[in-house]
This record gives C-alpha cells, sequence and structure tokens, in this order.
C-alpha cells in the first residue's frame, strides 16, 4: 500500500478465515449460509413490511427499517466472501477490495451504532414526553437523524481508509481473519503504526462511545419515569416496550467492545474471529426476531404482507 515497497505494493492479501481444517469447512459453510440467508431475508421483510403497512409508518419503525437495510448490507459485506473462501482454494482479496470491504464495514457498522442511539432517543421521548412526541419525533426529525447516522458513519469509515491505505506491507499477507478487519492489518503492517493506533482508536472511541452514552442517558432518564408511573400495569408496559431495542443494544455493543477496545498488541486472532462472528452474521439474524417476537404491530403487518402476495398470486 506503500509506493516504497515495490515488492509487496499489488500483492493480494490472503484471508486465512474461520479454520484451516478442510474437513470443517463444509459444515461451517453450510452453517453460515443458513444464518446470512436467515438474516437477509428477516431483515428484508422488516424492510418490506415497514414500507408496505400503514400501521408501520411511525417513527419507531421508520428507525427500525432504516436499522434493518443497514443490517442487511452489514452482514452482506463480509459473509459472501467468507462463505465463497469456505469452499475455494484461493482465499486471496486485492489491496484494493481489502480497502473497499473494510470501508463499508466500518461505514455500516458505525450506521448501526448511531441508529441504536437515535432509536434509543425515540423511547426516550415516547415514555417521557408523550404529549409532544409528534412534534419531537416528526418525520423530518426521524430524517435528520437518519442521514445524521450515515454521514457521520461515512466520514469516519473515509478518514479510516485515508489511515490505513499508508501502511505499508513488506512481509506476510496472510491475514488472521475471515475478512480485512482492521487490527490484523495492523499487526501484519512493517510500518511504525503507533500513531495510527492512536487516531484510530480515539476517532473509533468517538463514534461507537458516544452512542453508546447517548443510549445510557436516554435510558437512564425512562427508568427515572418509570419508577415515578403509579400503577405497576404502566411500569411494565413503558418497560415493555423498550425490552427488543435493550437486548439489541446488548448483543451488539458487547461484542464490539470486546474486539475493538484493546491495544492492537493484545489483540487475539480466534477470540476476534469469534467475536466478529457475532455481530457480523448472528446478531444482524437475530434483530428481526427480537422486534417481531413480541411485536404485534410487526406481526400484522408481515401476516398482511403475506396475505397480498398470496391473492396477488391467486389472481394472476
Amino acid at each position: 500500500m506503500d509506493a516504497a515497497n515495490e515488492s509487496s505494493e499489488g500483492s493480494p492479501f490472503i484471508l486465512l478465515g474461520l479454520t484451516t481444517n478442510p474437513s470443517q469447512r463444509r459444515p461451517l459453510f453450510l452453517l453460515f449460509l443458513v444464518l446470512y440467508v436467515a438474516g437477509i431475508l428477516g431483515n428484508g421483510l422488516i424492510v418490506a413490511a415497514s414500507r408496505a403497512s400503514p400501521a408501520l409508518h411511525t417513527p419507531m419503525y421508520f428507525l427500525l427499517a432504516h436499522l434493518s437495510f443497514a443490517d442487511l448490507c452489514f452482514t452482506s459485506v463480509t459473509v459472501p466472501k467468507m462463505l465463497a473462501n469456505l469452499l475455494a482454494h484461493d482465499r486471496s482479496i486485492s489491496p484494493a477490495g481489502c480497502l473497499t470491504q473494510m470501508y463499508f464495514f466500518f461505514a455500516l457498522g458505525v450506521t448501526d451504532s448511531c441508529l441504536l442511539a437515535a432509536m434509543a432517543y425515540d423511547r426516550y421521548v415516547a415514555i417521557r414526553h408523550p404529549l409532544h412526541y409528534a412534534t419531537r419525533m416528526s418525520r423530518a426529525v426521524c430524517t435528520a437523524l437518519v442521514g445524521t447516522a450515515w454521514l457521520v458513519s461515512h466520514a469516519h469509515s473515509l478518514l479510516h481508509i485515508l489511515l490505513m491505505v499508508r501502511l505499508s506491507f513488506c512481509a506476510s499477507h496472510q491475514v488472521p481473519h475471515f475478512f480485512c478487519d482492521h487490527q490484523p492489518l495492523l499487526r501484519l503492517s512493517c510500518s511504525d503504526t503507533r500513531h495510527i493506533q492512536l487516531l484510530i482508536f480515539t476517532k473509533g472511541a468517538a463514534v461507537v462511545v458516544t452512542p453508546f452514552l447517548l443510549i445510557l442517558a436516554s435510558y437512564g432518564a425512562i427508568a427515572a419515569a418509570v419508577l415515578q408511573l403509579p400503577s405497576a400495569a404502566g411500569r411494565l408496559r413503558a418497560v415493555s416496550t423498550c425490552g427488543s431495542h435493550l437486548a439489541v443494544v446488548g448483543l451488539f455493543y458487547g461484542t464490539v467492545i470486546a474486539v475493538y477496545f484493546r491495544p492492537t498488541s493484545r489483540y487475539e486472532a480466534e477470540r476476534g474471529r469469534v467475536a466478529t462472528v457475532m455481530y457480523t452474521v448472528v446478531t444482524p439474524m437475530l434483530n428481526p426476531v427480537i422486534y417481531s417476537l413480541r411485536n404485534r404491530d410487526v406481526q400484522g403487518a408481515l401476516r398482511a404482507l403475506f396475505t397480498r402476495r398470496r391473492i396477488s398470486a391467486g389472481d394472476s
């Protein structure tokens, strides 16, 4: 990636993947193919139902549709290449392909983080200021929140790539991961990465920790409001509207913090791969299940969507 290293410039990286054991590749391929298809179908159905059903034309489901779309794209950045590498002998990826994959991985990951914060704010307004909900969460406000999430995430990812492109690789090009993540690449680089690591960690913490703190602040205010409700039924109803979102937040931030909030020198490839699988494959697949399992609005919209499709198919 650096002109000074002409012997390595343009040399592809080799993604070692989840395992080097040939006997494990086919079972892993089948497992992750099922998870990937389930995630694509689940998130796609949430997006389709949110657009088709008038009952879901509310701020909460507007944000949920964007989260599902981001998850759908997020998992598609890494999983298809991982699946191909589990069956292929050639597991190489070009430097340009590696940087492109890294760009969209971080852009969509940060988008998820920002959208989760926006959804927490939506729950805060709904519970703390129900009489002003329509004005505080108007379509213009929701569009601004979503637009800010996409803008911040892509600006962060672009800066990330501009830092990574300065690295030189003059030794091994074997990446102990199933996609181009920055930590294993930093360990492979023969450049002095101290300043780059500091910058990446600082700005990464800013775009991940800031939404996380906003989520904590929102739920702190929600908890205070719920405790002031006079009836147990009212408290239970208020908490139930937040349960799905809290489960998704826990899954997402728990695995992200486990992988990225540690120095590169302490990065463990195997632990990093396992945790990354959780938030790149498992979490996007579980999100539609979590949001629809106890949500009557989503269940009703999905039934209506399938009923309309069945009627249309019958008429044709």
